[in-house]
């Protein structure tokens, strides 16, 4: 049985998602335990969205097995997923996991468990850092967006999901805290 741990790293835009998974995994570095960072806003960032998956759900999905199985491959056992819904989409990420783990058939050889995180920041703090973040004419879109999906977040996800605020904090005292939830 192998067991793969993941992170699921999720929230509103602006509220730090990949910068905290970066300093993740500057942390585990230096701590010499091995990990892996998926940016999961990349794996379905496709125009048009492909025929019959217009949420681009499926492509994701496929997209996420298929660079999980290279890590895999080398032996990864432990996964930093950043997506802003990505505590949303278990089992999702789950089926991608296992069965790229097991050469593409989901295996119950495959065993993953999951530490789900939302980050949080107030709407100033959010405007504040898509305005720097941002260019152009798109900035209150975004911000409209962010908005949105915080709202959904807190509306839908589990009650076992950790909230950490990251307005006003240090992004090695919020990754430090994120640690803390992992158990890594």
């Amino acid at each position: 049985m192998t067991t793969i741990q993941i992170l699921l790293l999720g929230g509103a835009s602006g509220t730090g998602k990949t910068t905290v998974g970066w300093e993740l995994s500057a942390i585990l570095e230096q701590r010499c335990v091995a990990h892996c960072v998926i940016d999961g806003d990349t794996l379905g960032h496709i125009f048009p969205a492909p025929p019959g998956d217009p949420s681009r759900s499926r492509i994701v999905e496929r997209n996420l097995a298929s660079v999980w199985s290279g890590f895999a491959e080398v032996g990864q056992t432990r996964l930093i997923y950043t997506n802003t819904v990505s505590v949303l989409e278990e089992e999702m990420i789950r089926r991608a996991v296992r069965a790229s783990s097991a050469g593409g058939v989901v295996s119950s050889e495959v065993e993953v468990e999951f530490t789900s995180v939302v980050l949080v920041a107030g709407a100033r703090t959010v405007a504040q850092r898509l305005a720097r973040r941002e260019t152009g004419d798109r900035v209150d879109l975004h911000i409209d967006r962010s908005l949105r999906a915080a709202m959904l977040l807190q509306q839908r996800a589990s009650e076992s999901v950790v909230v950490i605020s990251t307005d006003g904090r240090a992004v090695e005292d919020v990754a430090l805290e994120v640690l803390d939830a992992t158990g890594w």
